[in-house]
């Protein structure tokens, strides 16, 4: 007689992607290694192939991204969150057994059945032959699957599904991470830089100029011109364009006034060091923050799956406190 855990589960099983869609059974050639065993987990062994196997598709993509030290460290990252999954697998896997369950053979053909249709357009063979040459048999391939549905359906059963958040922790998540919700404030700026000259002594005659420019402007000269003709910044012969900016990418006094500007405006002429600056906005974006009525579907989603995740580790640790666990 099946018991009660598997009512409704072949259903939910069609989700699991199968290892061949991820190429999670494939070896990366990079990373073949001489067999051995990493863990044993109440007697049962976990081999460095199975971490490998688990852990390729993470390290070809980190092997795109880094380099050297790093990249090793990231490697290792990877290879040892493979391990922790396939140990934690192996425990809840024993603990249906101990628990009696059965899974009928059937959800398991017809699981495979699926992965064939789906993935292999209804083509045995092809399905076959991709099994041979990522070196793995019909019959590890089904075991694989089978211990995926048991997790599944042990996780189901263990974790229960959070379908509620109160407002008040909404609010607070909310009020604590506003900065993160909040778009960064840019501005759409142009510049002109006039030195001082000071050390030679001009510093009178060049903020005369430097005043000058500005009446100009004020008079409905165009910026970008009076840049390329007057300017001795390196944006000159882009008109002192220099872009949409973020706060931090000017000294502090010239941040201060370009946010403060309204979009379309110039400002006065800034002495700052050795140089004179006109700053003008020509637009502004973001400094934004949602409301808490927009972002709350968001937010409880978020808390959901953390809750959700808190009850997994509460479990996992449970099962991991109970067991014998030795890795190598």
């Amino acid at each position: 007689m099946i018991r009660p855990l598997f009512a409704g589960l072949l259903a939910a099983a069609t989700f699991v992607t199968s290892p061949l869609c991820q190429g999670a059974l494939g070896q990366d050639d990079e990373a073949r290694v001489i067999d051995g065993i990493a863990a044993v987990v109440n007697g049962e062994v976990i081999t460095y192939s199975q971490v490998r196997g688990l852990s390729a598709p993470r390290e070809r993509l980190l092997r795109t991204q880094f380099k050297g030290e790093e990249l090793e460290k990231e490697l290792k990252a990877a290879r040892e969150a493979a391990l922790q999954d396939l140990i934690d697998r192996q425990l809840i896997v024993q603990s249906f057994r101990k628990e009696k369950f059965e899974l009928p053979d059937y959800f398991v053909e017809q699981r495979v059945n699926d992965i064939i249709r789906d993935e292999f357009g209804g083509d045995r063979a092809t399905f076959i032959k991709t099994l041979q040459a990522q070196n793995y048999s019909l019959t590890e391939f089904k075991k694989l699957e089978k211990e995926k549905i048991i997790v599944a359906a042990m996780r189901g059963k263990n974790v229960k599904p959070v379908t509620m958040i109160s407002p008040t922790k909404v609010n607070e998540y909310y009020q604590k991470h506003k900065a993160e919700f909040t778009a960064k404030e840019q501005v759409k700026l142009r510049l002109i830089m006039i030195p001082t000259r000071a050390a030679e002594g001009n510093a009178s005659a060049q903020k005369a100029i430097a005043e000058e420019i500005l009446g100009k402007l004020a008079d409905g000269a165009p910026f970008d011109r009076m840049a390329q003709m007057y300017s001795e910044d390196a944006t000159r012969d882009s008109g002192g364009d220099w872009g949409w900016i973020e706060r931090k990418t000017l000294a502090p006094q010239l941040e201060k006034v370009a946010f403060a500007l309204p979009a379309g405006r110039v400002s006065h002429v800034i002495e700052l060091g050795p140089n004179y600056y006109i700053l003008k906005v020509e637009e502004k974006r973001g400094g934004q923050t949602p409301s808490l009525a927009k972002l709350r579907p968001e937010i409880e989603k978020k808390l959901m799956q953390e809750e959700q995740q808190r009850q997994q580790e509460i479990w996992l640790a449970g099962l991991r406190e109970k067991a014998y666990i030795r890795k190598f």
